[in-house]
């Protein structure tokens, strides 16, 4: 069976190991999102790619989600000793290493996605990690200064992370966007899968980013291959992150059913909702789109490999 995931960071990591344990033959490829791209003291970091990468390859800070296990933060602190930010993101001395290793070979003319694939030769994660692209993506989000009462525009990074979303995203904009080319391989994946699978990964800033590259939503609603998705909201919240903050800038409730009308049945054949949500599915199923409740709490790795069952059995189910 071939499987595609649009996957972002510490949801959609966790969700890999568990569709993993729960396919374990199964080809898997993922489609990261790069919005998430940042450069940072003159090295491109792909916190997305990173997470899957690490998760999936067994190096990942199991307590946090994100960044390496036995870390240490020399550098970051030399950094600040000579002045240098920005000092709110957290990048370690291992970490450091995968970005320098980043950094050359696209100094030395490799893609993105030939410079993943290498990475990935180290971790062994067990899929197939696309970028979305290899064009230069960043999401932005707008907001209003509480300091200034200005309107700006910052790094989704900044306001994710320096102000863990602490004032409304007025609008989030994926720039770049709208003249990237989807990697090499994206496309004929997404043709060729068996299954396609949006975990439960913030709809608007990870899988709503990858989407926004041209070419991969049309290739998603033309694929002959069911798609599937999971909620990443329960009970009216997201189950990790912010992503309400985000939802609200483009319209929509944090709800599992309109999360569900989000991505609309253009892309959805089926649809996940928790068992807290489980009044949602008939609203759900009103909009035109399949749907089942089941737990959709990744507290353990057998929790989660019953996620990915369900949503393999309900792609089945909604041939």
């Amino acid at each position: 069976m071939r499987i595609v995931v649009l996957a972002g960071g510490i949801g959609g990591a966790r969700f890999l190991r568990g569709l993993q344990a729960a396919a374990p033959d199964a080809d898997i490829t993922v489609i990261g999102n790069t919005g998430d791209d940042i450069h940072l003291f003159g090295l491109k970091v792909c916190p997305d790619l990173d997470t899957v990468m690490y998760t999936l390859g067994g190096g990942i800070n199991e307590d946090q989600g994100w960044g390496r296990t036995d870390e240490s933060f020399t550098v970051k602190e030399e950094l600040a000793a000579y002045g240098v930010g920005p000092t709110w993101f957290g990048l370690g001395d291992r970490d450091f290493a995968t970005h320098i290793v980043r950094t050359q070979m696209l100094g030395a003319g490799y893609p993105l996605s030939a410079v993943t694939e290498a990475l990935c030769d180290r971790w062994q994660p067990g899929v197939r990690l696309l970028p979305m692209s290899d064009d230069r993506v960043e999401t932005h989000v707008a907001i209003t200064d509480p300091e200034t009462g200005e309107r700006r525009v910052i790094h989704f990074q900044e306001y994710w992370v320096r102000m863990r979303a602490a004032v409304d995203a007025e609008a989030v904009v994926p720039v770049g966007a709208e003249r990237a080319k989807p990697a090499p391989g994206v496309l004929e994946a997404i043709a060729a899968a068996d299954v396609i699978l949006f975990p439960p990964s913030n709809p608007v800033v990870s899988v709503g980013t990858i989407l926004a590259v041209p070419g991969i939503r049309e290739a998603v609603a033309a694929a002959g291959a069911p798609v599937v998705g999971l909620s990443p909201i329960v009970g009216g919240a997201p189950v990790r992150g912010m992503a309400d903050k985000v939802l609200a800038a483009v319209g929509v409730e944090s709800t599992a059913a309109a999360v569900a009308r989000h991505y609309g049945t253009e892309l959805l054949d089926g649809w996940l909702v928790d068992t807290a949500d489980a009044d949602a599915v008939a609203e759900v199923e009103a909009a035109g789109i399949t749907c089942r409740a089941v737990p959709l709490m990744m507290t353990d790795l057998a929790a989660t490999a019953e996620m990915a069952r369900a949503a393999l059995e309900l792609a089945e189910a909604s041939r």
